[in-house]
């Protein structure tokens, strides 16, 4: 089976309690670190990247970006999906030539721009929808498309404005959605309403992974919290040497 399909297997026929977890890799000695672990596939972060580069979130440049995309997938063995943010304003065929190029073979897209918290600006789903065909046509069934629904973010509690877009984003041939800090009281009514993986973020003082499989989610990912929990193990021993 090629890396995409084993991909898009692991999403599917598991138990409610054994949702597929993706440690985000920030660079390859850490991607090594996890396969090594047993762990089946691999989701970058692109925040987790960015701090290991040295920029903000959000502001790594594209050209960075892929590179440590690509040497991460160099470095392991497993099927790599990449959080490539809002498409850094590429046509979609450039985005996805480009994503195939480092070996990824999945990715994640938001929905919105700009900002932290409540500050930023939902993209019109839409148009987002329009967009996430366009990467559907031009890659085919060579990527898995994982696309970030961003209304917990900016400051929309409703699941149902969340669900409403996730259904647009299905039908555009997005292969899984990611209503991104949705809290853990919302993912049953997330997992009612949406046809399709569903993925998670697990955070720091949360639930764990499997409570999250069994309240619904599909797909637990961390974003930059591997790489912070691994700064303060970091910061520990630097103060032990001093």
């Amino acid at each position: 089976m090629n890396p995409v399909d084993t991909l898009r297997a692991l999403h599917h026929g598991r138990a409610q309690d054994d949702p597929l977890v993706l440690p985000g890799p920030w660079d390859a000695a850490s991607a090594r670190v996890f396969e090594e672990a047993g762990y089946e596939a691999l989701a970058t972060p692109s925040a987790g990247i960015a701090l290991s580069l040295g920029y903000e979130d959000g502001q790594v440049p594209p050209r960075e970006m892929f590179a440590a995309i690509a040497r991460i997938v160099r470095s392991v063995s497993v099927p790599v999906t990449a959080d490539v943010e809002t498409g850094y304003g590429l046509a979609p065929k450039e985005l996805v030539d480009r994503l195939l190029e480092t070996g990824a073979v999945g990715c994640n897209l938001e929905d919105s721009f700009g900002g932290k918290g409540g500050t930023g600006t939902l993209r019109d789903p839409a148009e987002q929808a329009a967009f996430l065909a366009e990467v559907r046509e031009a890659a085919g069934d060579r990527l898995f498309v994982n696309a970030r629904v961003d209304t917990f973010v900016r400051g929309v509690d409703d699941p149902a404005a969340a669900i409403e877009r996730a259904r647009l984003y299905v039908a555009a041939g997005a292969d899984c959605v990611y209503p991104i800090l949705a809290p853990a009281e919302a993912i049953p009514a997330l997992r009612a309403g949406i046809e399709g993986p569903v993925n998670v973020l697990a955070m720091p003082d949360g639930p764990s992974p499997r409570e999250l499989g069994a309240l619904g989610a599909t797909r637990i990912t961390f974003g930059p919290g591997l790489l912070r929990k691994t700064m303060s193990a970091l910061r520990g021993i630097a103060e032990q040497l001093r």
